[in-house]
């Protein structure tokens, strides 16, 4: 009898304390405001000709956003872009960031008719190329225009022809209009989602959240559930690590089939645009270099993506193309640092700078 009590004490000391240490946790979450990542939403607002688009975020936790939506300033500025969604983004993702498009649906200025004596680098790509998150001066197409002319002012213009969004076929159409700006040096900035993929492998692209931006938390027309009082902190916090596994998990092995059996229908349609690239700039006078991007992921360590970046290397040594690693400007450095957001894994204002800074000395040779 005792031993019954003994052990029922023991129990009922030992729920006691796994219900401190989980009130505990609740407690601290709860004052430091924790919110699950699926209650944070990004969101765009974009002008019905694509001629303005705002970024928008929940936070601004770098102080890097200075566009405030909610205040009277920016309202006046940007309502007309999207009137009837301006009020609920400005209260759910007021930071954001402006991108102005010319005539062509590419970020910047116009494009001025190419002058005698200067050299024109035109850089295709994504979001990534585009500045998704990052100011057009921060952008590295613009960084990188600022470096080449250090030593003789005036002397490059860097054209920005990147449109996020865009996987290859589309991504070749890009080239084409790039192509015809008579490029002297063009720049492929290619992404691991670049690549074309078949039907079969595309269905397999079930989950949200690429690695880039996590688009479960687009805020498009429909806002977000509702963190309610009652609602469990913990429980959201555990949900969020073990979704994330989850996610992880499946998102690398579909990067990794994306360049392998699994993918080969589209990897081998890519290699062929890539080859097609290569061929008519070069037929045009040109230089073509394959820029790489990597992912924002692990580039503190051993890169998880390792596999289809020796896949591409080894594609540009047989095929003749010149190719440039952008992940070696960027590893060992804290993943996060450059982030544009947390829930937006684009690279950051001082990622696109270390890329310029890298890509610099490359297409100053290609254009000798």
């Amino acid at each position: 009898m005792a031993r019954s009590r003994e052990f029922l004490l023991t129990t009922a000391l030992a729920v006691g304390a796994v219900v401190l240490v989980l009130a505990g946790a609740e407690i601290v979450l709860r004052l430091r405001g924790y919110a699950p990542l699926r209650f944070r939403n990004t969101a765009r607002l974009i002008a019905p000709r694509w001629e303005l688009l705002l970024d928008c975020y929940p936070t601004n936790p770098r102080g890097y956003f200075d566009i405030d939506l909610r205040r009277p300033e920016s309202r006046e500025r940007y309502l007309r872009v999207a009137p009837h969604r301006f009020d609920a983004v400005a209260e759910r993702a007021p930071w954001a960031v402006e991108s102005r498009f010319n005539s062509r649906r590419f970020r910047g200025a116009e494009f001025a008719p190419k002058r005698p004596g200067v050299v024109r680098v035109v850089i295709v790509g994504d979001s990534f190329t585009e500045g998704q998150g990052v100011k057009e001066a921060d952008t590295y197409p613009r960084t990188l225009e600022r470096l080449l002319n250090t030593d003789q002012p005036g002397r490059f213009e860097v054209l920005n022809c990147g449109r996020r969004g865009t996987d290859f076929p589309e991504l070749f159409g890009v080239f084409e209009e790039a192509l015809a700006l008579a490029p002297d040096v063009l720049v492929y900035a290619m992404v691991l989602n670049d690549a074309a993929r078949s039907p079969e492998f595309q269905a397999r692209q079930s989950y949200v959240n690429d690695w880039i931006l996590d688009r479960g938390r687009m805020l498009e027309g429909q806002p977000p559930p509702e963190l309610r009082p009652l609602d469990s902190r913990l429980l959201a916090f555990v949900h969020d690590r073990v979704d994330g596994w989850r996610i992880g998990r499946d998102t690398a092995r579909w990067y990794l089939d994306m360049y392998d059996a699994p993918n080969r229908e589209g990897w081998e349609s890519t290699q062929g645009y890539i080859r097609e690239m290569n061929r008519r700039v070069r037929e045009q006078g040109g230089a073509f270099l394959l820029a790489w991007w990597p992912l924002m992921v692990d580039l503190e360590g051993r890169d998880p993506f390792a596999r289809p970046a020796e896949t591409v290397a080894r594609f540009c040594v047989a095929a003749g193309i010149p190719r440039h690693d952008l992940r070696a400007a960027l590893a060992g450095r804290r993943t996060e640092s450059l982030w544009v957001h947390p829930v937006d894994m684009h690279p950051n204002e001082t990622a696109h700078r270390l890329a310029a800074e890298s890509l610099a000395p490359v297409v100053r040779t290609l254009a000798r």
